[in-house]
């Protein structure tokens, strides 16, 4: 469902931008992190409520890896419009969920978010490097993986509420395609899943992101 989502919100921003000045794709890994968040909801076939305080593990480099793909159009020297598909994750740690009825609490192929982003850059600033700023608002539709002690899945993706980001970071060109980057990003998600049984899960989802990736000009 992802890539379904990714490659449509793709075609279709090139589809839209015909006098097109530069278009650059970047794609990139690294180190994902998410601090504590409440987490809270009915629980499955009960009907009791839950809320707990949930420190969350990101695992970046455990399959499946945490990535992402942006598509950036670039209408003058410094200002840009694109999309973004971020496949992030977070973990609930065993002792945590399991105080409160759940065998597994995670978000892990992916926490996904989908969103439309400004990008702002100063070309040239320092030789070959650029540094840039941007921001993206959308959605988050992750993999929802949830059971309880008492036999309850839910296993499957969902739309779960807004997304908003944050970008910081430099690229250094290799030659007039291609160049490297690295990048801070600040991601923020409001998530409600339904979760078989009867049950819900509410939570808000915080990452914090070290990138590093290759960006392709077209």
């Amino acid at each position: 469902m992802k890539h379904l989502i990714l490659s449509a919100s793709i075609l279709a921003l090139g589809a839209a931008s015909p006098a097109l000045a530069e278009m650059e794709l970047s794609v990139y890994t690294g180190w994902q992190t998410s601090p504590h968040s409440r987490v809270k909801g009915t629980y499955p076939g009960t009907g009791a409520q839950y809320n707990a305080l949930i420190g969350w593990e990101g695992k970046s480099f455990e399959m499946p890896p945490y990535y992402g793909i942006r598509g950036t159009w670039w209408r003058t020297e410094r200002i840009g419009f694109g999309v973004e598909f971020t496949h992030a994750k977070v973990y609930a740690p065993a002792a945590e969920r399991s105080a409160i009825g759940f065998n597994r609490m995670e978000f892990t192929d992916g926490h996904n978010l989908l969103t439309a982003n400004m990008m702002y850059r100063w070309p040239d600033q320092w030789k070959t490097m650029t540094p840039y700023v941007g921001a993206g608002l959308g959605v988050a539709v992750p993999h929802v993986d949830v059971t309880t002690t008492t036999g309850f899945k839910t296993l499957g993706y969902q739309y779960t509420g807004p997304a908003a980001k944050l970008i910081a970071g430099a690229k250094y060109d290799l030659n007039d395609r291609y160049a490297l980057f690295g990048e801070y990003q600040f991601s923020i998600s409001q998530n409600e899943a339904e979760l078989t049984g009867g049950g819900s899960m509410k939570t808000r989802i915080i990452t914090n992101a070290l990138n590093f990736g290759l960006a392709i000009k077209f």
